[in-house]
């Protein structure tokens, strides 16, 4: 993906040197909040993703820089779940294998260098920094995914040396060198196998919300070093990467790339009997991970969703007239529109790194191509680009990104988005964090439901049960009553000041709520609740008013929020 920052800007530009840039107003973004919502009743619930990536690999979000201190790693995750919360985030994508590695401890795979600085060393003292990512989230109401990289097995970012329990060394056959990376072989059974005890191992061991794999299957294509005219070694130059046999290929001129080193496992496929073309074997052995990692976590979790981020480009034959670039069905061997009408997967979110006015990568015809390949009714929800307003003479403004979420949520079908990364988001670069709060989140919303996943019984009460008991000097509690045989992940709470209503989720195991009586100068008219289930579904709804009382004790401590 999300490819270390030269890398992936490198990629985005391939070929497309001759597409224009986007001249967003280089004054700082200026917005005005939305109008408020008023009526007798409450609006609908807002439904929307909102997800930040954080990126461990490189030390590119978290942590800030490898060997910190327990105590820092942990202060640094506090701050960055808080930045979510206030931003009105209701997801985190948490990168927890950068390189056949763990940012948690696992009997499959070595500690990863970019948290203790050395690879297969523990951070001092000693903690599990996913369950702290988990427990910190959730207790904001956050959902956290973990994100995967299925076949990277050591980056061009790593320099400490490689754990003897790395893959690497327990399966050095499965392992190839290519360019300045290290990649696990897809065509190896071995290989996939473990990268699916490895998600699997996650899933069962920890409270996450979702999976993620990223761009990630056969890796991005080197370009084949120039001819040599008199050899003065053996050694032979590798060779350069036959065109595509697919009637997808694009017909685009590219330059000569180094193949991908895979003929021993190609050689036993067709000593076995194989039958298919080199690429669409190599597109079969990705759509068997997926297929497989897709199944895997239906059979432990059936709440888990399951989501990939490829790069935003669909197939060649397919993309809607004016759009070029690179085919990740031809390179990568990501046959993604397959993946999204198989139904093996519970959201796409394609990576559309590439501003409105680009015409040769335009947003809107890219994000309306993904739309109409969800025959299955899934989530999309494109990856935006955000770490690109940075300091460079190239940096997108706020703008840009605001407009891109405008333009998702005006598209039907679309109920989301996430940003890349977190550290763009967290700096506030050129008022971006300021600018979503102030204008496109000012409430929080409620992660889209995913109906297809959950039971046909409910697994909530029909309605929640509370008190709402109010006193004077002002102060207001809303009391809800526990309802253990009944699994609540959020509760949705609507308060009215006057005419208008705010919206807040809170972490569904909260109890008592501290809700000012007053507000802007309005009286508390009414509070709303409902509870949401790990599928998103919501409950009936219970209308409360304010029940006037001589005095109140103030809400005990823990299990307590403020709206």
């Amino acid at each position: 993906m999300i490819h270390f920052l030269p890398r992936l800007m490198a990629i985005l530009l391939l070929g497309l040197l001759a597409a224009c840039s986007s001249q967003p107003s280089k004054n700082p973004v200026s917005v005005s909040p939305p109008p408020p919502i008023t009526g007798a009743q409450p609006p609908p619930a807002p439904r929307e993703f909102r997800a930040m990536w954080v990126a461990t690999v490189a030390n590119i979000d978290w942590p800030s820089k490898p060997g910190l201190s327990s105590v820092q790693q942990r202060a640094e995750i506090k701050a960055m779940v808080d930045a979510a919360r206030r931003l009105n985030l209701n997801a985190i994508v948490l990168q927890v294998r950068p390189g056949a590695d763990a940012i948690y401890p696992s009997a499959l795979e070595p500690w990863s260098e970019y948290v203790s600085g050395q690879q297969g060393v523990a951070p001092q003292p000693p903690y599990d920094p996913l369950a702290e990512w988990i427990s910190l989230a959730h207790e904001s109401g956050i959902e956290l995914h973990a994100w995967f990289n299925p076949f990277r097995a050591r980056h061009s970012a790593a320099r400490s040396a490689v754990a003897a329990n790395h893959i690497s060394k327990k399966m050095p056959a499965v392992v190839k060198s290519y360019g300045d990376q290290l990649w696990i072989d897809p065509g190896e059974a071995d290989a996939a196998a473990h990268t699916l005890a490895v998600i699997t191992d996650v899933v069962r061991r920890y409270d996450i919300d979702g999976v993620h794999i990223d761009d990630y299957f056969y890796p991005y294509p080197v370009k084949a070093p120039p001819p040599i005219a008199a050899p003065t070694t053996a050694t032979a130059t590798p060779a350069p990467l036959p065109p595509a046999a697919t009637t997808a290929s694009t017909t685009e001129v590219s330059p000569p790339e180094v193949d991908f080193p895979d003929e021993p496992s190609w050689q036993r496929y067709r000593a076995s009997g194989g039958k298919l073309a080199r690429t669409d074997w190599r597109r079969d052995n990705v759509n068997q991970l997926v297929q497989a990692m897709y199944r895997a976590v239906r059979a432990e979790k059936a709440w888990v969703k399951v989501g990939i981020s490829p790069f935003g480009l669909g197939r060649p034959d397919l993309r809607p007239a004016g759009i070029k670039g690179f085919s990740q069905y031809d390179k990568l061997y990501a046959d993604v529109e397959l993946w999204f009408a198989q139904g093996w997967l519970d959201y796409l979110a394609p990576q559309l790194y590439w501003p409105i006015a680009q015409e040769a990568q335009a947003f809107s015809p890219l994000l309306n191509y993904w739309i109409a390949q969800n025959t299955k009714a899934r989530h999309l929800w494109p990856g935006l680009f955000t770490s690109r307003i940075d300091s460079s003479e190239k940096s997108w403004q706020p703008e840009e990104i605001l407009q891109q979420i405008a333009l998702t949520r005006s598209a039907a079908g679309a109920t989301g988005h996430l940003h890349f990364s977190a550290v763009a988001l967290t700096q506030n670069r050129k008022g971006i964090a300021d600018a979503l709060r102030a204008s496109t989140y000012t409430m929080d919303a409620l992660v889209p439901a995913s109906t297809w996943l959950a039971p046909k019984t409910l697994a909530i009460d029909p309605a929640p049960k509370a008190t709402l008991r109010c006193s004077a000097p002002p102060n207001c509690i809303l009391a809800l009553v526990d309802s253990p045989q009944k699994r609540v992940d959020k509760t949705a709470l609507w308060t009215q000041y006057g005419d208008v209503w705010d919206f807040k989720v809170l972490n569904g195991k909260t109890q008592n709520v501290l809700v000012p009586a007053t507000h802007a100068g309005n009286a508390l008219q009414q509070v709303v609740v409902s509870s949401v289930d790990r599928f998103g579904i919501e409950s009936a709804r219970l209308a409360l008013r304010p029940e006037r009382v001589g005095s109140i004790a103030p809400p005990p401590a823990g299990k307590s929020s403020t709206p």
